[in-house]
């Protein structure tokens, strides 16, 4: 695993190393990580190929959790994009409103038979897939953004109420012997006199 030393040493990351390596860009902290999972799910919609350099890239500005935005881009992988284009296919198809063929027909009057197939088939599959990749990178990273935030504020709220149980125990506990070793000492005094 290269060190940071190595990824400053680096010819091709060293004219951006302070920007990559900084700190705050690999913490875990309340605002970073929902905006790490915004900018994931974005870039995991909007781009099908190199997705993770988008999402690392759109970090950099957004002061958002790099490691989270690239490992959320992975919600389209190899395996799950054949489910997401066609989500995508009829998302594209429900917001246009558009029978492709009625399109084809105005465009292409003039076209040979292979050439009007392709663009029926590019007008009913492409464009509303690439219209429902948009929709969905939109609401995908809002929706992440809010529960996302939503589930952090929940967890670290539990390991405060943890925190304080504790240290409500804790102080009880040393109450509890402050006041046997009074006891004790007062019980001492009375047989002593």
């Amino acid at each position: 695993m290269p060190s940071r030393e190595d990824f400053e040493r680096n010819r091709w990351i060293a004219p951006i190393a302070h920007r990559v390596l900084s700190p705050e860009l690999w913490r875990f902290t309340r605002r970073s990580v929902p905006r790490g999972v915004a900018l994931g799910l974005f870039a995991g919609f909007i781009v099908p190929v190199g997705q993770i350099f988008l999402a690392a890239f759109l970090a950099l500005p957004a002061r958002a959790n790099v490691s989270i935005a690239a490992l959320v881009t992975f919600v389209t992988n190899p395996f799950t994009l054949p489910f997401w284009v066609v989500v995508a296919n009829r998302l594209g198809r429900f917001f246009l409103h558009v029978d492709p063929t009625g399109v084809a027909s105005a465009v292409g009057s003039g076209m040979d038979d292979s050439a009007w197939d392709t663009l029926i088939w590019f007008a009913q599959s492409a464009g509303f897939a690439a219209v429902g990749f948009v929709v969905l990178a939109i609401v995908a990273s809002a929706l992440g953004y809010v529960l996302s935030g939503l589930i952090w504020r929940s967890w670290i709220g539990r390991k405060h109420r943890a925190r304080r149980v504790r240290h409500a125990q804790a102080r009880a506990e040393r109450e509890a012997r402050a006041h046997e070793a009074v006891a004790a000492s007062a019980a001492s005094f009375e047989a002593a006199a």
